[in-house]
């Protein structure tokens, strides 16, 4: 396996999106809002999905993300 020729440090941070649409949806909120912020992104992980009901009707979609990104020297 081949080594990188810096050494790399990165973060995570958990964040919480939601989407009326749908759980991709909300996934590319949560991505669009952390860029906004957040520097050098390298990914994310879905930890989790959840659904908000009202009237016996889902009407939102939520997502539980934990987003990695490099830390600057």
């Amino acid at each position: 396996m081949e080594m990188p020729d810096k050494e790399r440090v990165a973060r995570v941070t958990e964040i919480i999106a939601g989407s009326p649409k749908g759980f991709d949806d909300a996934v590319k909120a949560g991505f669009a809002r952390a860029s906004k912020t957040l520097r050098g992104i390298t990914g994310m992980r879905v930890v989790e999905f959840r659904v908000a009901v009202e009237n016996a009707k889902v009407v939102e979609y939520r997502v539980r993300l934990e987003v990695i990104f490099l830390l600057e020297r």
